[in-house]
């Protein structure tokens, strides 16, 4: 999946903040009184010095200067038109299902991102799991490393609005190497974030400082459905 892997350099992360700083006429310090409640310029002289910040610290940074920021998918301006669906007085939406795989064991190499399918969903209950659907999207489990809960061939359902790690929730997210994986995330500190696997015979896994922030989230899972088979 290419294009969940666009990543900005720590350089032009840098010009940008700094380039809405000055427009706003602030300091460094300034702007860190508003993101974090302290007067000091580390958090711009730490990314200038190359240490990759925190997804919640650059979070912060942007919201104090006013910048839209997203960690995962690029979004895009001008969405599709939503295709609503009408059956029997129940209105339902229509969610794609990408010719791509997510790995629950090492990770998922996908070239492309084709829609194959459509599938629909009622739009009563996406509401109810406030899921938007435009935000939606429908990948292919491989492996079982995330079983029961999981399972190999499983279709989950993707948040890709839900970028924001929170504790102990599985995400669908593109690794270091570019594999596409999905896994249960849970941030032990501001540095080291634990990758789990559901299946006790799976080992966990660390990623910390730099590389923690250079994972690429696609979004939660909200749902999975299951294959039945004899």
């Amino acid at each position: 999946m290419g294009y969940f892997c666009t990543m900005l350099s720590l350089e032009s992360i840098y010009e940008t903040l700094e380039t809405r700083r000055k427009e706003l006429g602030l300091s460094q310090a300034e702007v860190s009184v508003k993101a974090f409640g302290r007067a000091d310029n580390s958090a711009f002289q730490g990314i200038r010095r190359g240490a990759w910040p925190s997804v919640q610290k650059l979070q912060a940074l942007a919201d104090a200067l006013g910048l839209d920021f997203s960690f995962g998918q690029p979004k895009t301006r001008r969405k599709p038109p939503e295709v609503v669906i009408h059956v029997q007085g129940q209105d339902y939406a229509s969610v794609p299902l990408y010719a791509a795989e997510v790995s629950a064991g090492p990770g998922a190499e996908n070239d492309g991102v084709e829609v194959i399918e459509q599938l629909a969903f009622q739009r009563a209950w996406l509401r109810k799991m406030n899921v938007r659907p435009a935000d939606a999207c429908l990948l292919r489990v491989r492996g079982d490393s995330m079983s029961p809960g999981l399972r190999d061939g499983d279709v989950a359902l993707i948040d890709r609005a839900r970028t924001r790690i929170r504790n102990h929730r599985v995400y669908a997210f593109v690794d270091l190497d570019r594999q596409a994986r999905i896994k249960r995330l849970q941030h032990l500190d501001d540095s080291t974030l634990l990758i789990r696997s559901d299946n006790p015979d799976h080992e966990w896994e660390i990623r910390k400082d730099g590389d923690m922030n250079r994972l690429t989230m696609i979004g939660e899972v909200v749902w999975s459905g299951h294959n039945w088979t004899k």
